[in-house]
């Protein structure tokens, strides 16, 4: 995950600690459809807009943590056809 925030500012220490601290024991988890190759994802909305994603078939695996600037530029490359 990158650091840069999508107003190009880089996050701090404290910012980056907070959001890997952000508790997600009690995410409420959504299931997104996936494509052939990707398979689904989970996500989970957390505190401050923050955003949280697993893959499904390990629940206690990896969790990819996002701010809300991040998870919004993300979308917003989405969109755009960035990723296509």
């Amino acid at each position: 995950m990158s650091t840069d925030t999508a107003s190009g500012t880089r996050l701090t220490q404290r910012e980056k600690a907070l959001l890997y601290t952000l508790d997600i024991s009690r995410a409420q988890w959504t299931s997104t459809p996936g494509s052939p190759v990707e398979g689904p994802v989970e996500i989970a909305q957390l505190e401050n807009g923050a955003v949280a994603l697993r893959n499904p078939a390990d629940p206690r695996g990896l969790v990819l943590r996002f701010t809300a600037e991040e998870w919004y530029a993300f979308k917003l490359g989405v969109l755009d056809g960035e990723f296509d």
